[in-house]
């Protein structure tokens, strides 16, 4: 447990916290937290991690910018809602996707377990992406994440990021609830 942990994890609550209220103050917070995480997950040899907090940075200015427009039309963060075909979709593409990058991970770096770091990576890349557009769904991937990645963490001795992890679970829970009562 190093002192960068500990304040990734407080960004990272304060962040998810922030979503699940559906505030724009998350953003800060988010880039402060990927930028921390993707140093301690790069040394942990958590690559497909590492790379997803570059993708989180990208993103997260992305839906920094799409929850100021939604806001300003609205006057809050509006809710939207994926069509039956779309969610089949993102589906097919996060399990396609997971088995793509595992193999690359797997056959081209040292990564410490390629194939369920890659997944978690690659379903985190769609929540992030559908949370970004306001899909209330983001919150069911976020979920599958969650319970993925607390093992793992804790497998690599990352006690406070497992530890947040679960706090994390139990924010997407609150998220899909609050988000699926808010949605168009």
């Amino acid at each position: 447990m190093s002192p960068i942990e500990a304040a990734a994890t407080l960004f990272g609550l304060i962040n998810v916290t922030l979503v699940v209220r559906r505030s724009m103050w998350n953003y800060p917070f988010a880039l402060l937290m990927v930028s921390l995480y993707a140093w301690i997950f790069f040394h942990e040899k958590l690559y497909s991690d590492a790379l997803l907090q570059l993708f989180y940075a990208v993103v997260n200015l992305y839906g920094w910018r799409n929850w100021a427009r939604s806001r300003a039309e609205s006057g809050e963060v509006r809710v939207e809602q994926l069509g039956h075909l779309a969610r089949l979709g993102w589906l097919a593409g996060c399990v396609v996707a997971a088995g793509a990058w595992g193999a690359l991970m797997h056959r081209y770096t040292d990564a410490a377990f390629p194939w369920w770091d890659g997944s978690i990576a690659m379903f985190s890349i769609a929540a992030q992406i559908l949370q970004s557009r306001r899909n209330w769904e983001s919150w069911v991937l976020w979920i599958l994440v969650d319970l993925a990645a607390v093992p793992l963490f804790a497998v690599k001795g990352l006690w406070l990021t497992a530890g947040l992890y679960l706090v994390f679970l139990a924010l997407s829970v609150w998220g899909l609830i609050h988000w699926t009562k808010a949605k168009a």
